[in-house]
């Protein structure tokens, strides 16, 4: 069998994945982290089954702008609306304090400023797959703790858009021309909102009402607006994430928006499995003794500090004290936003390999720790107790 061919590269990934992710089941761990783990067994720097890892990268590159073209339909106005004030004092200062602490930590180091910089900014973010995911559903939708997650993640989301657009402005321009490049792309960015919003309101939603029952025909529809709307984003300048979220925005408030949301998910899935598993398979397991004292003090700070740091701002913001403990500890890690930032970074040339392994390392550690944490001590669809376990 060909093992350069890429059935066969698929074949190991998905058998390997559900192999890995049964695993990680049985033993109460996020799929995250079993497929990240798959990649770095499978990958150049593991067993070198899978070695075309770019062409399995570029694929599940889709992975994640159908993961914001998601998030985009997710963020109802109303949801944001509820808790706006508060979140927003919330996420602001805790950002601001894990942006200064990652950039610290880095600099003690040894890192460069630019790295350092990137990695601070790689450990603002919570998850969102975390912090949803080990949510129970009734509690999300239904609850105050609900509506405070979602308005909280929902604006570091905004924030981490607004980094990734900053990091692809200076990959694509030179040193001197950044300045520019950020600035044609922040011009860009509402000339392709009023765009989107202008042929959703003409064409998309009438096409939507007049075929709904379709369900074949609304499903093509949505892939195509996505992938439209990130390729469009492409040509003026932006990044194809940046286009999905804002193809998904754009046609939050349509009825139809649940129903695409459900059907795209699968699909979704399956490509974040195949970037999960690259971003596995670049980590580089030889370098990892260089970065393992700053990812163990870095991953140590990220889960003692966010708890506390949460636990205090909601409870400056007139929250009980039990709510903003429970939310502290299922928001207190990085993100898959820090990975994702990590490889833009990395892929624009800057910076250094071993700080991409750092945002890296700790990212998978604090995922790890963090759902244990939450697992044992609160209600979760995977509780290991009755008491804990919610739907």
């Amino acid at each position: 069998m060909d093992a350069s061919s890429i059935t066969f590269s698929f074949f190991l990934i998905f058998s390997g994945a559900a192999v890995f992710a049964s695993l990680a089941l049985y033993t109460r761990q996020p799929l995250i982290i079993a497929y990240i783990a798959l990649g770095a067994c499978f990958g150049p720097f593991g067993m070198s089954l899978v070695t075309d890892t770019q062409l399995i990268s570029d694929i599940g590159h889709v992975g994640i702008i159908f993961l914001l073209f998601l998030l985009g339909l997710d963020m109802q106005p109303q949801a944001l609306w509820a808790t706006l004030r508060k979140s927003t004092v919330v996420a602001v200062f805790s950002s601001a304090l894990f942006l200064v602490t990652g950039y610290f930590v880095a600099i003690a180091f040894g890192y460069s400023s630019m790295d350092s910089l990137v990695v601070g900014a790689a450990m603002m973010f919570s998850s969102t797959i975390i912090g949803i995911k080990l949510l129970p559903t009734t509690v999300l939708h239904h609850r105050h703790i609900g509506e405070l997650m979602i308005g909280l993640l929902l604006l570091q989301d905004l924030l981490a858009i607004i980094i990734l657009m900053l990091l692809l402005s200076m990959a694509d321009g030179e040193s001197g021309d950044v300045g520019t490049s950020l600035l044609v792309t922040l011009l860009a960015l509402p000339l392709l909102f009023i765009l989107a919003l202008g042929f959703v309101r003409f064409l998309l939603l009438s096409l939507i009402r007049r075929f709904d029952r379709f369900h074949e025909y609304i499903f093509l529809l949505a892939l195509g607006w996505c992938l439209g709307m990130a390729e469009l984003a492409v040509l003026l300048g932006l990044s194809a994430e940046i286009g999905a979220f804002i193809a998904g925005i754009t046609i939050a408030t349509s009825p139809i928006s649940q129903y695409i949301a459900v059907s795209l998910k699968p699909l979704r899935d399956f490509f974040l499995i195949l970037f999960f598993f690259s971003v596995g398979a670049q980590f580089n397991l030889s370098v990892l003794p260089e970065v393992l004292a700053p990812a163990l003090v870095m991953s140590i700070l990220i889960l003692s500090m966010k708890p506390v740091t949460f636990r205090y701002l909601l409870k400056g913001v007139s929250e009980r004290r039990s709510l903003a403990w429970n939310l502290g500890f299922r928001l207190g890690q990085a993100s898959e936003f820090s990975l994702l930032i990590a490889y833009v970074a990395i892929g624009g040339a800057l910076i250094s390999e071993k700080a991409s392994l750092l945002i890296q390392a700790t990212t998978i550690l604090t995922l790890l720790v963090s759902s244990y944490i939450v697992v044992l001590n609160y209600p979760t669809p995977i509780g290991l107790t009755d008491k804990l376990r919610r739907d």
